[in-house]
């Protein structure tokens, strides 16, 4: 239990740290992978080597210090931190591990004069108050999945029964259980959490889950859609080497990015590989009878996958309006709907008449800090416009 005494001394050392970020995380992470190899499978070195990550982590402690006293203003940061961290399987006895590193990192950023003994307890016990929450909440979690029906609990064997190239540079794989059993059910919009060994190094990563469990006509059956990425180790590893009949580890669904019952205007917009867990909403949307607005952005026809599937849906559910964009068309493409990026007015003139609207967003950061940007200026709700991150959270503004 924090006392008044500690909960002022982190309150007070936040702007010191928030204005020695990057320090902070430099030594944090250097320390972390240095002096705990076991947690090498957690991280993801490509947003390690971008600076992503670490931000990312720091980010989240700051932000938790400087509402320590009113954790409800934290809002969706720790709902988003615990599915992430059920994702890859984080367990109790890697908080001390990250604590351990990151007491020693403010000892190095403040240094010894301002980061006293005494700011080093509180920060102690601020840190194991919130590996306290976590802990708690994950536990939560990991038990919930395993008791439901068709759950489990940790890495479970599936078989790759399909793998379909979607578009040049997006293929689909689909997944079923080795054991043969039961499968645990998702919220559209969810991910699942996939463990594989690399030139014996072993990797952990989370992917959309990009059709629904159950299909007419089909078994019971994850699917996942991935890009690949140029310097991608585990997208190029699914790509090349991963084939039918493979065995992978996966671990249950999880995810706080999924769609909302409701029955306003239904706005779904994507950007490249952003396209995969819409497509798990625009499915459940239909079912439903909502009237929904499908807006998808990609470089050029090569690249857009799904769109026969999309223009079925269309064609059999009036309720279904759908508009592409390109950035540019090659010869042979369909056309799109336009060609260039989408600004405001382009988005506005494919909404429904109205702010009045449950939108969701996933591309890259800049295509999404763009949508954020557009929606606020067309009068959405801050509320009613949401989006999830490929990889560690950040602030689109």
């Amino acid at each position: 239990m924090l006392t008044d005494a500690q909960l002022a001394i982190v309150k007070s050392t936040v702007p010191l740290l928030e204005s020695g970020g990057e320090a902070l995380t430099t030594h944090f992470y250097k320390m972390l992978m240095r002096d705990y190899p076991q947690v090498h499978p957690l991280f993801n070195r490509a947003h390690q080597a971008s600076g992503d990550q670490p931000r990312a982590l720091a980010n989240g402690v700051l932000m938790y210090a400087r509402h320590i006293d009113r954790l409800e203003a934290l809002g969706p940061l720790a709902a988003q931190i615990i599915n992430k961290h059920v994702a890859v399987q984080v367990m109790p006895e890697h908080y001390p591990m990250v604590g351990d590193c990151l007491l020693r990192a403010i000892r190095e950023v403040l240094g010894a004069e301002i980061a006293t003994d005494a700011v080093i307890d509180a920060w102690g016990a601020a840190y194991g108050q919130l590996a306290d929450i976590l802990i708690g909440a994950e536990k939560q979690q990991y038990d919930a999945k395993a008791n439901a029906p068709g759950g489990w609990r940790g890495a479970r064997n599936f078989i790759v029964a399909r793998k379909v190239a979607e578009s040049d540079e997006i293929t689909s794989f689909y997944f079923r259980p080795q054991d043969g059993g039961a499968l645990l059910d998702f919220d559209p919009g969810q991910y699942i959490g996939l463990r594989i060994v690399i030139d014996g190094e072993e990797q952990r990563r989370q992917y959309s889950l990009s059709a629904p469990l159950n299909v007419p006509g089909e078994p019971p059956q994850y699917r996942i859609s991935v890009k690949r990425e140029a310097g991608g180790k585990v997208s190029r590893h699914l790509h090349d080497e991963v084939q039918e009949g493979s065995v992978v580890e996966l671990f249950p669904p999880s995810g706080n990015f999924s769609l909302a019952a409701g029955d306003k205007p239904l706005v779904l917009i994507s950007g490249g590989v952003g396209i995969t867990p819409m497509l798990t909403m625009l499915n459940a949307a239909l079912q439903s009878g909502r009237a929904v607005h499908f807006i998808h952005a990609a470089r050029d026809g090569g690249v857009h996958a799904f769109r026969e599937h999309v223009d079925a849906l269309a064609e059999r559910h009036p309720q279904l309006r759908r508009f592409f964009c390109y950035e540019r068309t090659r010869a042979g493409d369909r056309q799109p709907d336009a060609t260039g990026m989408i600004n405001r007015e382009l988005l506005q003139r494919w909404m429904p008449a109205g702010a009045d609207v449950d939108a969701y967003f996933v591309g890259p950061k800049p295509f999404m800090k763009a949508i954020k940007r557009y929606l606020r200026e067309i009068g959405v709700p801050e509320a009613q416009s949401r989006y999830e991150f490929f990889g560690p959270a950040a602030a689109l503004d």
